[in-house]
């Protein structure tokens, strides 16, 4: 039998802990102040209206941030199993909505973003206008627990037990360049021929080196002139006739401006999954744009 609540001696306010929690995980109030919408003050007196309520110190000051003191640092176990529960309710409230108008939010690379997502929004928004779609332009990966948002467009599968994800395709990222650079610094017939080439490196890593490397290719440093951490920012340098750039050739094959510039080379071939809440089974709007997604990009 399911044992009463003592509803009498839960003390403190849900928001105050919410600020308790944020704090603790953002690190300092201006931060959490940031994350939850508020102002500074006002967050730093729910959290020490919480610390009166409960009898206890949650934080000492180190340097311009916030620490948890070993109270707090045992507490917030507890407000973050309440926070996470929060979100599940909020999850299980908004799956429910059987409208088909409303919100949706898709996050993808900015690759994805840029370059293969506008056509097809452009169909789905054709078929049902009543959708509004929030596009979020993010190389790292969205939490979609906490809503950060509704569907993703990723290159892993998720472990998240409360995610659902339905695996598209395989896709092949392959190496492009205009035809003005193919005739001036080509012809690359073979891998090792990327030697005297210009590629432009997607990060500060260097992992694209070390990925032709593995291959047997042997290129430097020199072979890789410019580096930029955005897929359009990249894509355009291609374009300009900077050198060669790896990207998905849906994207690649579709543009008239550039050549794939080693037909015969090995692809790079990486995952695309469709991820959501796996509230999303009740919730029409979202099963409607998330049935879109996956027969336009599979």
């Amino acid at each position: 039998m399911h044992k009463r609540m003592d509803w009498r001696s839960i003390k403190f306010d849900w928001n105050r802990a919410r600020a308790f929690l944020v704090t603790a995980e953002e690190g300092s109030l201006s931060a959490a102040a940031r994350a939850l919408g508020l102002a500074q003050p006002t967050l730093g007196r729910q959290v020490a209206a919480l610390e009166d309520e409960l009898g206890v110190v949650l934080f000492e000051r180190v340097g311009r941030g916030l620490r948890l003191t070993p109270t707090g640092y045992d507490l917030v176990r507890h407000v973050r199993a309440m926070g996470e529960a929060a979100t599940r309710l909020s999850m299980s409230a908004y799956g429910q909505n059987a409208a088909i108008e409303g919100d949706v939010s898709i996050t993808a690379s900015d690759a994805y973003a840029a370059m293969l997502l506008p056509p097809i929004l452009a169909r789905l928004h054709a078929a049902e206008p009543r959708i509004r779609i929030e596009v979020i332009a993010a190389n790292e990966a969205s939490d979609l627990l906490r809503r950060e948002a509704d569907i993703a467009i990723r290159n892993f599968r998720p472990r998240e037990p409360d995610l659902v994800a339905r695996k598209l395709r395989d896709a092949k990222g392959r190496l492009y360049a205009t035809l003005d650079y193919l005739e001036r610094h080509g012809p690359f017939r073979t891998p090792q021929d990327l030697r005297h080439a210009s590629i432009i490196e997607l990060d500060g890593s260097g992992g694209l080196q070390q990925w032709f490397n593995a291959q047997g290719i042997g290129l430097t440093a020199a072979n890789f002139p410019f580096r930029c951490a955005s897929f359009p920012a990249m894509w355009a340098m291609v374009k300009e006739g900077l050198g060669l750039g790896l990207i998905d050739d849906r994207i690649g094959d579709n543009d008239p401006m550039v050549r794939r510039a080693v037909p015969d080379f090995a692809p790079f071939d990486f995952p695309v999954w469709l991820v959501a809440h796996r509230e999303i089974h009740r919730s029409r709007r979202l099963r409607f744009v998330f049935d879109h997604l996956a027969q336009a990009l599979a």
